[in-house]
């Protein structure tokens, strides 16, 4: 059972991002109004409390991301004044006596490199260490690290990857590198026809960069967001993509696992699902933590909740509007794709076989369905 909340932000413009902290109890929102909010959720009513807002950006802030804990109370942004910067939240140099007031955030860096507006900006995962992943509309995807996690205004550009299309989101792949190399999705908003506007990248240990080593063919629609499922345990990886409409994608490294010369994977790419129940363009996309559903929001003013069965057939589970109030879901899926369909269904929809109890089934004059 959802429980929609609505929070006055007192932002002055339109808000561009929304991001959970690790334990989801502390939220930032960022706007064009070139502030930054940081929220904190009260446990015992539930209701969200501004403890921080600062204007972070001569431009409209685009993006918002958190680092992991483990570094620290740590934030990043993006803005159209084509920079991005590190935020560190310090205690006990406040006044008052709540944690609202005790605290306050300190911008530690800038980060100038880029030409044209900052995009995106993600921190990456942990084990990799402090780094932090811009791109921009000059086509660069610029990979920052910070040497000394007890010193964030000291920040090296690591690599730079050339695009060569306008960039307009990032992700990195979650999936701890124990049998891959760590991975960036890198999505374009440009609106030249019949090209590719995912692109996906993996950093090369033998040459020390970052190589392309697949264009998603299918996806020709500028793309506005993209997200990596967490991998648990399966043999692909999982990408969910926000453009026109929503695309899952699975990434399955083939069987050779690697190019002899190049030391790169090499990537199969198909498309598990297009689901167009949105009828207008997705904006963002995002996994829970487990990677098995999919959390999709688009100019319909909804968000739909979308998950697969064994099968392969993914249909949306849950619709809420965006007064908070939930949309009826139609029986049948709402969308299917071929990785793992069913041969005997192939388009996904409800059949009429059902399942006995095996123990009975010898005796049984009637059929007992198996819930």
């Amino acid at each position: 059972m959802f429980v929609a909340r609505s929070i006055k932000t007192d932002h002055k413009d339109l808000i561009h991002d929304v991001a959970y902290d690790f334990y989801g109890t502390r939220m930032a929102t960022c706007s064009s109004d070139q502030t930054v909010r940081i929220w904190e959720i009260e446990s015992s009513t539930g209701n969200w409390h501004c403890t921080a807002s600062w204007k972070a950006h001569s431009g409209s802030v685009w993006k918002v991301t958190w680092a992991n804990p483990e570094f620290g109370q740590v934030i990043s942004t993006c803005s159209f004044d084509r920079t991005a910067a590190v935020w560190e939240e310090v205690v006990g140099e406040g006044g008052g006596g709540d944690r609202g007031s005790a605290t306050h955030w300190v911008k530690r860096t800038t980060l100038v490199d880029s030409r044209t507006s900052v995009t995106d900006v993600k921190f990456a995962p942990k084990y990799l260490g402090l780094i932090l992943a811009t791109c921009s509309a000059d086509g660069f995807v610029r990979i920052y690290e910070a040497p000394d996690v007890m010193n964030l205004t000291q920040w090296s550009l690591q690599h730079e990857i050339s695009v060569k299309v306008s960039c307009s989101c990032i992700a990195w792949n979650p999936t701890y590198p124990r049998h891959y190399a760590p991975m960036i999705a890198v999505g374009s908003d440009d609106t030249t026809l019949d090209t590719p506007k995912v692109m996906i990248y993996e950093l090369n240990e033998n040459l020390r960069r970052w190589t392309k080593i697949e264009s998603l063919q299918d996806i020709t629609e500028p793309v506005n967001d993209l997200a990596f499922a967490p991998n648990l345990g399966r043999s692909h990886h999982m990408l969910g993509i926000a453009t026109k409409d929503l695309k899952i994608i699975a990434l399955e490294p083939l069987k050779e696992q690697e190019d002899n010369m190049t030391g790169s994977t090499k990537l199969n790419s198909r498309t598990v699902a297009q689901c167009t129940d949105h009828n207008s363009t997705v904006w963002r996309v995002a996994w829970n933590v487990t990677g098995t559903i999919l959390a999709s929001s688009g100019d319909d003013g909804c968000v739909r909740l979308w998950k697969g069965n064994y099968l392969g057939n993914w249909k949306c589970i849950s619709t809420m509007r965006g007064d908070g109030t939930h949309a009826v879901i139609e029986a049948a899926p709402a969308s299917t794709g071929s990785f793992g369909a069913n041969p005997a269904n192939p388009s996904g929809g409800p059949t009429s076989s059902r399942y006995l109890k095996l123990a009975a089934a010898a005796s049984q004059t009637k059929d007992v369905v198996w819930h």
